[in-house]
């Protein structure tokens, strides 16, 4: 039997759209059409990946998102017609995992739903990754910067992790692009240059050595000065 997915969107035109491809392609889905709903569905059967409309009635998507990723580590997928990237930021740090700007085709709606589902059954054995004196737990996805806590939200912690996955290596835009966020923001886009600099703020707050680094006109490496 296929995955459960809750769909949580108020145009009911777009809901039932989205509701037959999906039972189409295999899928058994739920759906509400405000974010109250939506957070009682999730609860009382837990999906194993939510799409969730940024305007809802009642509770908007941004806080019905916060709420999911508080009790839980299911895949979130965001449907809105924001497209500034200060949206998808704001969005992105709310929890969700990954961003379809509406009108969207369904078959990238399928395929985002399965690089989602792909990532959350992927089972790796909890482990500290550690460079120099920067330490990050898979488990408790709990990061450190010798013994002070860093608290950092869930596309931070991502983008750590894959820095902290490939030290020393030069990862370009394009890669951090496809492993982090699994789509592409635009050539023109500020977005990782926003993230990277929230990881900087945060693991240098402490006036600590500088460990992400600008490659110009290529990436960013993890690195010792």
């Amino acid at each position: 039997m296929g995955e459960r997915l809750l769909v949580i969107e108020d145009e009911h035109r777009i809901a039932q759209f989205i509701e037959r491809g999906l039972i189409y392609e295999g899928y058994r889905v739920e759906v509400t059409h405000d974010g109250r709903a939506g957070l009682t569905a999730a609860r009382d059967n837990p999906p194993d990946l939510v799409i969730l409309d940024w305007m809802l009635p009642g509770m908007d998507g941004l806080e019905v998102c916060k709420r999911l990723r508080s009790a839980s580590n299911v895949p979130i997928l965001m449907l809105t017609a924001k497209d500034d990237v200060s949206d998808r930021v704001q969005g992105l740090d709310a929890g969700a995992d990954d961003y379809l700007v509406k009108p969207f085709s369904f078959d990238e709606l399928l395929a985002r739903i399965r690089a989602l589902l792909r990532r959350s059954t992927v089972s790796s054995k909890p482990e500290s990754l550690r460079f120099a004196d920067l330490t990050l737990d898979t488990g408790t996805r709990r990061a450190m910067r010798g013994n002070r806590a860093i608290d950092l939200t869930a596309k931070e912690y991502e983008l750590l992790e894959l820095f902290m996955r490939n030290p020393r290596q030069v990862l370009t835009r394009e890669m951090i692009f496809d492993r982090v966020w699994n789509y592409d923001f635009g050539g023109e886009s500020n977005i990782i240059e926003v993230y990277v600099r929230y990881l900087r703020q945060k693991t240098e707050s402490e006036g600590e050595p500088r460990l992400l680094h600008t490659v110009r006109g290529v990436g960013y490496v993890l690195r010792e000065e």
